[in-house]
């Protein structure tokens, strides 16, 4: 071949060439676009609505305020040891009926589940406190909620959501890296379902290696957003009788303000089996004759709940209304459960884990001056009996780490309460 010939060769194959990797280069870049398309198209449907779902905000307005939330960083608890997101997805929409009853509540990761529950039956307010005690269980947490608040229209509308982690970790928005984690998540019973699984066999309070429970703080942050309203701080693996919140509101507009600060107390059991759930007084007697629910604690603490006089409560003549039944006095080392006005004393935070957080919530309440009046027809259910062989191996020695703070607590009340002639 003479020179200019293959010289002409040459110069076509360099545009053969070039023209293969311009043509490589752009079959590149509509791959990847497509692909981007596709990464965005699956996180939109991710956290976007889903059709047949219930009437909420914007998806793009969630992602706006769970990003304000956690751009804020948080904020440190009295101690500093912990960092609290408030309002992750912001108010609920049925938020700004006054005065109302919010269900004040707590959990872990391991019992969010719960709350699907525990919202069928209150229909109202909720505000819930998720602990998250490590980096991995902040980033699952911060998840989760986000799938709640974007796939279920009930959490929407009724709660509120808080995050309490360590005051060394932080919170950060769902990247697309974690949509793996949610690929076969379509509706709201989905991330239940999930969450489920995830807390299926694990133990209340066996957290790991340096990581306690903070269960004041929770139910001090869960109270929080039920500024100007009733609360009733519950454990999120308890459910109320049906129609409470409603009967309890009647019940509260027919009541002065005249007279001793009080609170209302629902007594309090536990069942064997959780398959059926009694919603009216009716039922639960007819189960507890037959042995399938007892008094909350009867097995471990007898005496954590003698005072709200069982015997008498269950003997009451079934009426048609909630009402006062009667009124008793607060004894060591009784821990109610109560409806009460936002204005009660908050939890004492230093208490956590095992052992003693609610009994001294109880125990500045007498000391304070308030009144245990117990309603009639309203009443909570542990979902399972109480035993001793269900709890963490380490019960019994945070049981005597808070039983020693509690009589420091005891002494630090009277001169809180110096003019009070009552003592626990």
């Amino acid at each position: 071949m003479q020179g200019p010939a293959r010289c002409s060769f040459f110069k076509a194959l360099l545009w053969a060439l070039a023209l293969v990797a311009l043509l490589q280069l752009l079959y590149l870049s509509l791959l990847s676009g497509l692909h981007g398309r596709q990464q965005r198209s699956r996180y939109s449907e991710l956290f976007g609505g889903r059709r047949g779902e219930a009437p909420g905000r914007p998806s793009e307005q969630q992602k706006e305020q769970l990003k304000r939330a956690l751009a804020s960083g948080g904020r440190l608890d009295a101690s500093g040891q912990y960092r609290i997101y408030t309002d992750m997805l912001g108010p609920p929409e049925r938020a700004g009926r006054a005065p109302d009853l919010v269900l004040a509540t707590h959990t872990s990761l391991s019992n969010l589940h719960q709350l699907q529950e525990l919202l069928g039956r209150w229909q109202g307010p909720v505000s819930v406190a998720l602990f998250a005690p490590g980096p991995a269980e902040v980033r699952l947490a911060t998840l989760m909620l986000y799938a709640l608040g974007a796939l279920c229209g009930p959490v929407r509308q009724l709660v509120s959501a808080h995050l309490v982690c360590h005051s060394g970790d932080l919170a950060a928005f769902p990247e697309l890296e974690d949509r793996a984690e949610f690929a076969r998540l379509k509706a709201c019973g989905d991330v239940f379902a999930k969450l489920a699984r995830a807390g299926a066999g694990r133990r209340n309070y066996a957290l790991g290696a340096n990581a306690s429970y903070p269960n004041n703080l929770l139910r001090n942050v869960a109270r929080g957003a039920a500024t100007g309203h009733y609360t009733l701080v519950l454990d999120v693996d308890m459910l109320p009788s049906e129609g409470l919140r409603e009967a309890f509101l009647a019940l509260a507009a027919t009541l002065g303000a005249e007279g001793p600060p009080g609170v209302f107390v629902v007594p309090a059991f536990e069942i064997r089996h959780t398959r059926r759930l009694p919603g009216a007084k009716a039922e639960l007697l007819q189960l507890y004759q037959v042995g399938e629910i007892r008094p909350f604690y009867e097995e471990l603490c007898p005496r954590c709940q003698a005072p709200t006089n069982y015997s008498r409560w269950l003997n009451l003549p079934l009426g048609s209304s909630l009402n006062i039944a009667y009124t008793v006095e607060w004894r060591d080392p009784w821990e109610p459960f109560y409806i009460s006005a936002i204005s009660v004393p908050p939890y004492d935070e230093r208490f956590k884990q095992y052992g003693f957080n609610r009994i001294s919530q109880a125990c500045e309440l007498h000391v304070a001056g308030y009144s245990f009046s117990v309603l009639n027809n309203a009443f909570l259910v542990h979902k399972g009996f109480k035993v001793p062989s269900e709890f963490h191996a380490q019960k019994d020695a945070e049981n005597q780490r808070n039983k020693v703070l509690f009589r420091q607590f005891k002494q630090e009340l009277k001169l809180k309460y110096p003019g009070s002639p009552r003592r626990c």
